[in-house]
């Protein structure tokens, strides 16, 4: 049963269900690495864990399953995906190419909630620039995609974007970690550019940014992190 639970009030998202809260729980995880690749995720533990039958934990597995961050073994079970350089190099292709349709298919009218939320975003980033934390730099990344989704008016062209941005917050605490000073510096260029752009009201340019910043990040990835392991 999807009894309604109450979160914590972020701008844009609403109430969720259980197995929201369930899924939204493991994704943190995976992409905090509390979960690493290779774990086993077992129902019966997750489902102890939140007070819940199996039903709403196999729901929530079959949603992230769908996101291509677990999968099921035969003889092991539902484990965490390593994201190899390979298909770290196509998410990266796919993401640059759907940055470029945000604004040109069906874009959200932006009002002032997307602007406040933008200059709240760039004031954190801010803030985490003078002190830098990993789990906050994961996410305030992911506040910020909350932001882009609620700009995107095609639910097919939002439901890819949705997906692709979890497989590649996936590997951003492993990024934040290695690169510290960068990711923090490129997250205040990036927020300090959707704020403008917002200001703006200039939805086309939030596309563009997207894509020009996502191009960033894949070359420090594929600079840095390919053929390594960590």
């Amino acid at each position: 049963m999807n009894e309604q639970l109450p979160t914590e009030n972020i701008l844009f998202t609403p109430l969720k269900t259980t197995v929201d809260v369930i899924q939204d729980t493991i994704l943190q995880r995976i992409c905090f690495l509390e979960y690493s690749p290779g774990d086993q995720l077992k129902e019966a533990v997750i489902a102890k864990e939140f007070g819940v039958s199996r039903t709403p934990v196999r729901d929530a597995l079959s949603r992230i399953s769908h996101l291509g961050l677990i999968e099921t073994k035969n003889g092991v079970g539902t484990v965490v995906v390593k994201m190899s350089d390979e298909k770290i190099a196509h998410l990266y292709e796919v993401r640059l190419e759907l940055a470029a349709l945000i604004g040109k298919l069906s874009p959200a009218t932006i009002d002032d909630n997307h602007r406040i939320e933008a200059t709240a975003i760039h004031e954190a980033a801010l803030e985490l620039q003078e002190n830098f934390d990993p789990r906050e730099f994961v996410r305030l990344n992911q506040r910020m995609q909350v932001l882009i989704s609620s700009l995107i008016g095609n639910p097919v062209l939002q439901d890819f974007w949705h997906q692709s941005y979890f497989q590649a917050a996936s590997i951003w605490q492993r990024m934040a970690v290695l690169f510290g000073d960068k990711v923090a510096s490129a997250l205040v260029r990036e927020t300090e550019d959707l704020k403008t752009a917002l200001e703006q009201n200039n939805i086309d340019a939030v596309g563009y940014l997207q894509r020009l910043h996502i191009s960033y990040g894949y070359n420090l990835i594929r600079e840095n992190m390919f053929g390594k392991e960590f």
